[in-house]
């Protein structure tokens, strides 16, 4: 083998990546089980529930009249089902991982310890759509949610300010689309952007600045706020259930529940996100795995029942909205009801922001720490102890991002970035056994075969449920990341680097 290609399939020890962990500028070890589980929550309940179970339900259809993809309908339930059995397949390996090599890099971290440099770099590409990318997705729909709040004490931004050009370029609803001939006009082109959307991540990102107790503590408080909420929304539309809106039960058969659950998905990605918090955990070993398993299941339970209280509540079809469950209350004729879901899901919303925001820089920080990107990227505040300059940056670029984007098409990359993500993870874990038997393993896969084979599998047979326009996006997206890392990412590793025998760069 050429020693170019040795280059890139060059695994870093784990002892490197612990003592990674362990650097005297490392970050504060501040967080236990109990947070790591409200964290999971937090990251996990949001967006997917809030707003992309409308499209799950009832599928997406572009102006022109195409079906993009088809709805799940009632049987929305079963795309659940199926996803928590996929995530769990993806959970359980992250759980090894994540209590065998405690580092702040998630995915990333664990790929580069099994199956080389160019696929951990890979992965940590993959990884900025599920979490920088992702979020712009989650401050889109939380601007919808934050509207309709507005509008209950009678007060709304004017259109052109709560939807982003891409967002009324696609969009199906006559009135929406309408936007641009009436939007006002700079030389001639329309003002169409998303003002609550921008606000709401430049906030986050001050609070994430101060320090990470802090954005625990919020985070904290918004679960407990988003589950009564939801709990509220529960026991009223499970009391106004009309039993005819289950028929048909699956409108779409199998293609629908499949479908709906490659856009579903969304609702389930943040699970992972608490794996980026391994170097600010105590006693990681124990309480990794019990925060990413224990997260997964309560969510899994609450999405089971609030999918089956929805489609109950209106037929299917009136769930295609950018606020599915407000809009739900509100044609049932629950207005009252309704403000306080919008309000629960701007709460639930800024907690998924808050963890997302939290979790990308410290991707960051680990690839620039192995030299995969500027050394910069790698600095810690010397008072706060994060990576405060690659927290800002995270934030300004979701900020302008959620000015201008529509949520589905970013939904779609989303989840093809995040399931490609977990499948490698699993591949991960079966490599790891064969190539270092030996090393202790605080939590271990149970029937490792089955489980990593069998979550690899699964994870691609629900990205084949995703359109080809995401295909098509997600290759170009893995082609910029291609190029990036041959532009700088190879020539200033520091693994290659040190294996050439190379003098380390100056810090």
């Amino acid at each position: 083998m050429s020693p170019f290609l040795r280059s890139l399939i060059a695994r870093k020890p784990i002892v490197d990546i612990l003592e990674d962990r362990d650097h005297p500028n490392a970050m504060k070890r501040a967080l236990g089980a109990g947070d790591l589980v409200m964290l999971a929550i937090g990251a996990v309940i949001g967006a997917g529930i809030f707003s992309a179970i409308g499209t799950a339900a009832a599928g997406e259809i572009l102006p022109d009249g195409m079906v993009v993809r088809y709805g799940a309908g009632p049987a929305l339930v079963f795309s659940f089902i199926l996803l928590g059995g996929v995530c769990a397949l993806a959970a359980l390996c992250y759980a090894e991982l994540a209590a065998m090599i405690p580092q702040a890099g998630s995915a990333y971290s664990y790929s580069y310890a099994t199956l080389g440099e160019f696929v951990a770099w890979i992965i940590g590409w993959d990884l900025m759509l599920e979490y920088a990318i992702g979020n712009i997705a989650v401050a889109v729909a939380w601007g919808g949610y934050f509207n309709s709040l507005l509008s209950a004490f009678g007060l709304a931004f004017p259109d052109w300010a709560t939807h982003g050009y891409r967002s009324v370029l696609l969009s199906s609803d006559p009135a929406v689309h309408g936007l641009m001939e009436t939007a006002p006009r700079i030389m001639g082109l329309p003002i169409l952007v998303n003002i609550p959307a921008f606000a709401i991540v430049v906030a986050i990102t001050w609070l994430l600045l101060r320090g990470v107790r802090e954005s625990v503590r919020a985070n904290n408080i918004m679960v407990v706020v988003k589950l009564l909420v939801l709990g509220f929304f529960v026991i009223v539309g499970a009391i106004h259930i009309d039993p005819d809106n289950y028929v048909p039960f699956a409108p779409n058969g199998w293609r629908g529940i499949h479908q709906g659950a490659a856009i579903i998905f969304f609702a389930y990605i943040g699970f992972d996100a608490i794996s980026t918090a391994a170097e600010e955990t105590k006693n990681p070993q124990r309480n990794m795995p019990r925060g990413i398993l224990g997260g997964l299941a309560i969510c899994t339970v609450i999405y089971v029942i609030v999918g089956i209280v929805a489609t109950g509540l209106v037929p299917y079809e009136q769930l295609r909205a950018a606020d599915p469950l407000t809009r739900a209350l509100q044609v049932a004729g629950l207005e009252t009801a309704s403000w306080i879901v919008a309000f629960g899901a701007v709460v639930s919303l800024t907690a998924v922001l808050l963890v997302f925001q939290y979790g990308q820089p410290r991707i960051f920080y680990a690839m620039a720490r192995d030299g995969l990107l500027p050394r910069w990227a790698a600095k810690i505040h010397p008072k706060t102890r994060i990576p405060h300059i690659t927290t800002f940056w995270t934030g300004a670029i979701v900020a302008v991002g959620a000015l201008f984007a529509d949520e589905n098409e970013i939904y779609d990359l989303t989840n093809i970035g995040t399931l490609s993500a977990f499948a490698i993870v699993c591949v991960g874990v079966l490599v790891l056994r064969r190539i270092d038997p030996a090393r202790p393993r605080p939590f271990r896969v149970p029937m490792v075969w089955a489980v990593t084979l069998g979550g690899a599998a699964a994870c691609i047979y629900v990205m084949a449920g995703l359109p080809v326009r995401a295909w098509e996006r997600f290759g170009i997206w893995m082609s910029l990341g291609v190029i990036l890392y041959f532009a700088y990412g190879y020539r200033h590793s520091k693994l290659r680097r040190a294996r050439a025998g190379l003098p380390p760069e100056e810090e």
